[in-house]
C-alpha cells in the first residue's frame, strides 16, 4: 500500500472514507524487533499479565550508545511522571481500522495509545488498546503523523477517552495532549507544535492564569515593601527580619512551663481525620465482622485484630458481586451479567480475574506481625504442617529475625509450623523450600534471584521462583514503590495464590507509589498499566478533580485496611502524646553566617535554573544541593559547614576525562560527595530508586551498586558522563555502612561555645518541672552533630549514651539496655536513619527533633519508637526550628507533603525518593523566599 501524502493534523479532524479504509493493518514484530523496541530494564509492556511468556532487555543486552537512546513501544511505562506534564490542548478524532482487530470498548471507556514504529505500513502508526490490551484499532495516519515524534520523544503524554461507541468503520475519541511543564522544554515543544499546528488551547489558558497571579502577587509585594521600610524607619528591625534583631536576654534557668509558653502546640493527629474521606470511615472500621482467634495460637488476639483477620480471610477468597447489585468489589460492577470496571469504564461479559489479598496498612504499634501470623496459622491444618504451600515473608534484613520470634512467641508449640530463614546459611535449603511452613526472606535475596532474561516455564526457574507460593507476605511493603526497580519486579513475578503488603505507609511520596502495590496485587481492570492510571487517579487528584477522589476512595475501601493508634475503638489506653515547636533566635554572629549561605543559595539556585544541564564548569545540581546543606546545618552549628565539594569540582573541572585519581584525600572528597547525595536523598540515575546501596563513581556519581556495576561490566563508561570506568574497582562506597556523616574533627568540637539551638536542647533537658525520672531520645540526621551536643551535655552532668550506624548490633543492644535499665542515663542521642526503624524506646517519655527535612514519615517512624504499644506515660515531642530561616520552610513543605498522602490513606508521608528534579528546586526555591515576602495560592 503506498503512504499517503502527509498532512499537518488540525485541532479537529474529520476523516474521509479513504482514511477509514486506509487504517493500519496489523503487523508482527520479529524477537529482535521487539527486544530493540522495548521498555528498559525489563518493564511490562501494555497488555502482558504476569506469568505470560515476556521478552525484556536487560542493562547486559545494552551498547554503550543503546544506553540513553531506547525509543520505549508504549508510554505506559514508569519514566513518566504526570507531575512534570501539564494539558496543553485536546485533538477530537476517530479510531480507524475497527474492523481488522477484536478489541471491544464502549462510550467514555479509557484507552491506551502505543507507539508502533515497526508497522510494515507506516512508521508513524500509533495503535489503540483497551484496558485488557486488545487491540481496538489505530488513529487515522493523518493525525498520527503529527503526533507519533512528541511520543517517541516523549514531549508530549497522549490519554484516550471514547467520545462514542464503536461503528463498523471507525469509533470516535477525544486525545488529551499533556506535555512539559518545565518553562524551558515547554517552550521548545510550544514552538515545535504551533508548527505542527497541533492544539495549544488548554496552556494558553493556564499562563493566562498564572500571569494574572503574578501581577496580583507583585502588588503584595510592592505593598509589602512598603511596609517594611516604614518599619525600618522607626528602628523597628532590618531587611525584612525584624522579630531575629530583638535584643536577646541572657538564659539562667528555665522552667518547662516557660518552655511551653514560648513553644507553638501541634496536634498530633492533625492528618487523622482525613482518613474519614477516604477508604472505611471510623465507624464502618468499627462495626467490621470479627473472626475467631485461629486455636493454633498461643496469644489471644484483640478485637480490632480478630477484625483485621476475617477481613484478610475474605479478601483472599473474593467473589464478583451479583447481577443488579449496587455493591462493587476491586472496582467491578455486575450489570445484568455485564461487569463494568468503574474507574476505566471497560466492561465484559467474561468475568474478570480478581486480585486475592490486600493491603495490611495499619499504623505502626496495632500488630499487623501478628495479625498476619493468624492468617497464616487460620489456614493451616490443626498440626501446623498441613500447609499445602509455604507462606513467603519478604522484609528487610534488619527485621527477618524478628519474624521468626515472633511466629515462635505467638503459635502454640505443637503448632508451629517449619520456619526457614532463607539467607546466609538458609540458602542451602533452596532444595526443600517446598517442605517449610513459613519461608522468611530479604528484598535483597528476591531481587539477586530474578532474572528477567530467564524463561518463565517452571522447568527452568530456581530458588525462590520454583515454587507456587501459598501466599507472598511483603513487610514495610512500600520497598515496592518505585516499579522500575529490581526488587519490585523481582517480587511482581513471584508466583503466589494470595499477595499481601504490610506497610504503614501506602503512600511514601506520590500516588505513583500505590500503583505499584495495585501491580504487585495484580489487580485487573486497566489500573495495573501504569499510563492508565496516571489518566483516571494521578491526573485528576493533581487537578482536583473530584471523580478522582471518588475513585481513589472506592480504590482503597477495596484493598487496603487501616486502622489508627488514636481511633476509640482501637482502645489501645496509650497516655496523651503533646508536640510543640520550639521557634529559636539566631544569635548576631549566627545570623550573619546564615544570611551569607542564604544569598549564596539565591545566587547559585537562580544560576543552575538558567543554564543547561551544569555543562563546561557550571553550577551542577552537587554545587545546588551542598550549599544548601549548609543552611541547614548552621541553623544547628556553625562547626558543621565545610566547604567539602567545591575543591574535587574543581579538580574535576582541570580534568579533561573528569575522572580522578583515588587518592585518600580524593576518596574522602568523593565520600562527602556522595554523603550529600543521600542526606538530600537523591535517586540512582540509572533505576530512578533510593540509594539502598550508594555508591559513587571516579566522576563524582552516585548510583546504587547494584545498578553501576552492571554498566560498567557491560560498557566500562559511566552512563552520565561517559568517562571511563575500567572497573567496579573505580566505586567508594559512603564513609559509614548507613550513610551517615563521618562526623567532625575533634578540634572542632567546642563544648564553650554552644549555638542557640543546643542551649535550647539543654534548656528542655534540665528544664525545671519535668516529670520525675524523665528520659529522653535526641534525634539528629548529622552523627557529626551529635559529636558537638556530647561535651555540651557532659558540662551540664547530664548522663548519656549513643546509637548511631557506625555501633556494631551488640554495642547497638548494649546502648538500649543502658538508656533503659540505668536510672541515671536519662539521654539517648540517636541517628535519625538508624532508629526511625526496628527499636523500641519506651523507656524514654520526650523525644527532641533537632533537625528537620523532607522526610516527615521518618521522623514519624522516629517518634513512634517512643510513643507505641507499651508506652505508659505521657509523651512530649519537641521540635527545635530557628526562627525564619529554612526550617520554618520545610514545615510547610512537610504538611504539604502529609496531605498528597492523607488524600489517598495514610496520614504519614516520606521524601525518600521520586520527584522530577523541577519539583525539587520548587521546594527548594520555597525555602529560600523571604520571611516578609507573600505566597499566592498557584
Amino acid at each position: 500500500m503506498p503512504p499517503r501524502a502527509k498532512r499537518p493534523a488540525a485541532a479537529v479532524v474529520d476523516l474521509t472514507r479513504e482514511d477509514q479504509e486506509n487504517a493500519h493493518r496489523p503487523t508482527k514484530i520479529n524477537r529482535k524487533d521487539r527486544v530493540n523496541n522495548s521498555t528498559p530494564l525489563g518493564n511490562v509492556t501494555n497488555g502482558q499479565r504476569f506469568g505470560e511468556e515476556t521478552d525484556y532487555i536487560s542493562l547486559s543486552q545494552l551498547d554503550d550508545d543503546d544506553f540513553n537512546s531506547i525509543v520505549p513501544s508504549t508510554q505506559s511505562n514508569e519514566e513518566v511522571d504526570m507531575n512534570s506534564y501539564q494539558l496543553y490542548g485536546c485533538i477530537n478524532t476517530k479510531i480507524v481500522g475497527i474492523r481488522f482487530y477484536k478489541g471491544y470498548a464502549s462510550l467514555g471507556e479509557r484507552v491506551i495509545l502505543q507507539r508502533e514504529p515497526y508497522n510494515q505500513y507506516d512508521q508513524n502508526a500509533i495503535k489503540v488498546l483497551n484496558v485488557m490490551g486488545t487491540q481496538i484499532g489505530h488513529i487515522p495516519r493523518t493525525v498520527a503523523s503529527g503526533l507519533a515524534k512528541y511520543m517517541d520523544s516523549k514531549d508530549l503524554v497522549i490519554e484516550g477517552m471514547l467520545t462514542g461507541n464503536i461503528g463498523t468503520y471507525d469509533c470516535p475519541i477525544a486525545l488529551n495532549l499533556f506535555g512539559p511543564a518545565d518553562p524551558i522544554k515547554k517552550n521548545q515543544v510550544r514552538t515545535q507544535m504551533r508548527a505542527d499546528r497541533l492544539p495549544l488551547v488548554e496552556l494558553i489558558r493556564t499562563e493566562q492564569d498564572k500571569a494574572r497571579k503574578e501581577w496580583q502577587r507583585q502588588r503584595a509585594l510592592k505593598e509589602a515593601e512598603k511596609q517594611r521600610l516604614a518599619a525600618m524607619s522607626n528602628n523597628w528591625g532590618r531587611g525584612g527580619y525584624p522579630t531575629l534583631q530583638r535584643p536577646r536576654q541572657p538564659v539562667e534557668s528555665t522552667s518547662l512551663e516557660d518552655l511551653v509558653q514560648q513553644s507553638s502546640s501541634i496536634n498530633a493527629h492533625r492528618m487523622g481525620q482525613t482518613v474519614e474521606r477516604f477508604g472505611n470511615t471510623e465507624a464502618d472500621l468499627e462495626n467490621m465482622p470479627m473472626a475467631e482467634t485461629p486455636f493454633a495460637m498461643k496469644t489471644q488476639l484483640l478485637s480490632y485484630q480478630r477484625q483485621g483477620l476475617a477481613w484478610m480471610l475474605d479478601k483472599e477468597s473474593p467473589k464478583l458481586p451479583d447481577a443488579g447489585s449496587n455493591k462493587d468489589v476491586q472496582l467491578w460492577k455486575n450489570e445484568h451479567g455485564r461487569y463494568k470496571h468503574i474507574a476505566t469504564n471497560y466492561a465484559t461479559s467474561t468475568p474478570p480475574p480478581l486480585a486475592s489479598g490486600g493491603i495490611l496498612a495499619d499504623d505502626m504499634g496495632l500488630g499487623k506481625t501478628i495479625q498476619t501470623i493468624s492468617l497464616i496459622m487460620a489456614n493451616s491444618n490443626a498440626d501446623g504442617n498441613g500447609i499445602t504451600a509455604p507462606t513467603l515473608i519478604i522484609s528487610p534484613v534488619g527485621v527477618m529475625s524478628n519474624w521468626k520470634q515472633q511466629i515462635e512467641a505467638h503459635v502454640k508449640e505443637e503448632f508451629l509450623p517449619k520456619i526457614l530463614v532463607y539467607h546466609g546459611p538458609g540458602k542451602k535449603e533452596v532444595s526443600k523450600l517446598k517442605d517449610y511452613g513459613v519461608v522468611i526472606t530479604s528484598y535483597g535475596a528476591i531481587a539477586t534471584e530474578y532474572d528477567p532474561d530467564k524463561k518463565t516455564a517452571k522447568s527452568t526457574r530456581s530458588g525462590l521462583y520454583s515454587l507456587q507460593w501459598h501466599r507472598i507476605v511483603l513487610d514495610e511493603g512500600h520497598t515496592l514503590r518505585n516499579p522500575r526497580s529490581k526488587g519490585a519486579l523481582a517480587a511482581c513475578h513471584l508466583n503466589a495464590d494470595s499477595r499481601w503488603s504490610l506497610t504503614g505507609t501506602p503512600i511514601i511520596n506520590s500516588l505513583k507509589d500505590l500503583y505499584s502495590q495495585i501491580r504487585f496485587l495484580r489487580l485487573s481492570g486497566g489500573l495495573e498499566d501504569l499510563a492508565m492510571f496516571n489518566s483516571v487517579l494521578i491526573r485528576p487528584l493533581k487537578d482536583g478533580d473530584p471523580m478522582g477522589a471518588a475513585i481513589l476512595q472506592a480504590l482503597m475501601g477495596a484493598i487496603c485496611l487501616r486502622r489508627r493508634k488514636d481511633m476509640a475503638f482501637v482502645n489501645l489506653r496509650l497516655p496523651d502524646m503533646k508536640m510543640h515547636v520550639l521557634r529559636v533566635k539566631f544569635e548576631e554572629h549566627e545570623l550573619k553566617k546564615y544570611e551569607m549561605f542564604q544569598a549564596e543559595a539565591r545566587g547559585m539556585l537562580d544560576k543552575y535554573k538558567h543554564q543547561v544541564g551544569g555543562a563546561n564548569g557550571g553550577t551542577t545540581y552537587s554545587h545546588v544541593l551542598e550549599i544548601f546543606l549548609r543552611l541547614r546545618q548552621v541553623c544547628n552549628h556553625w562547626c558543621l559547614c565545610k566547604n567539602r565539594v567545591d575543591k574535587l569540582m574543581a579538580l574535576l573541572g582541570e580534568s579533561e576525562k573528569k575522572v580522578v585519581e583515588l587518592t585518600p584525600e580524593n576518596i574522602r572528597a568523593l565520600q562527602d560527595v556522595l554523603q550529600l547525595q543521600i542526606e538530600s536523598q537523591e535517586t540512582c540515575a540509572v533505576c530512578l530508586d533510593n540509594l539502598s546501596q550508594p555508591v559513587i563513581t571516579a566522576c563524582a556519581h552516585a548510583f546504587d551498586r547494584s545498578c553501576i556495576e552492571q554498566v560498567i561490566e557491560r560498557q566500562h563508561k559511566c552512563p552520565l558522563c561517559r568517562a571511563e570506568l575500567k572497573d567496579t574497582g573505580a566505586l567508594v562506597s559512603p564513609a559509614t555502612e548507613l550513610g551517615e556523616d563521618a562526623g567532625v574533627d575533634e578540634a572542632e568540637t567546642d563544648a564553650s561555645a554552644p549555638s542557640s539551638k543546643i542551649k535550647a536542647l539543654i534548656q528542655i533537658l534540665t528544664a525545671k518541672g519535668q516529670v520525675e525520672q524523665t528520659k529522653t531520645v535526641v534525634f539528629s540526621q548529622w552523627t557529626s552533630f551529635l559529636d558537638i551536643i556530647e561535651p555540651h551535655l557532659t558540662a551540664n552532668d547530664i548522663c548519656f549514651t549513643r546509637i548511631d550506624g557506625k555501633l556494631s548490633s551488640n554495642k547497638r543492644d548494649q546502648a538500649i539496655s543502658e538508656f533503659t535499665n540505668d536510672p541515671k542515663c536519662t539521654v539517648l542521642l540517636a541517628s535519625l536513619n538508624v532508629c526511625s526503624v526496628g527499636l523500641n524506646l519506651v523507656a524514654a517519655n520526650q523525644v527532641v527533633l533537632c533537625d528537620s527535612w523532607w522526610a516527615p514519615a521518618i521522623e514519624d517512624q522516629a517518634i513512634d519508637r517512643v510513643y507505641r504499644l507499651g508506652q505508659k506515660r505521657e509523651t512530649t515531642v519537641w521540635r527545635l526550628v530557628m526562627e525564619g530561616s529554612v526550617e520554618d520552610r520545610v514545615l510547610d513543605i512537610q504538611a504539604a507533603k502529609r496531605e498528597l498522602s492523607s488524600t489517598a490513606l495514610s496520614e504519614k508521608t516520606d521524601k525518600k525518593k521520586g520527584e522530577s528534579t523541577s519539583s525539587r528546586l520548587a521546594d527548594l526555591e520555597k525555602l529560600l523566599r523571604r520571611v516578609d515576602e507573600p505566597s499566592t495560592q498557584q
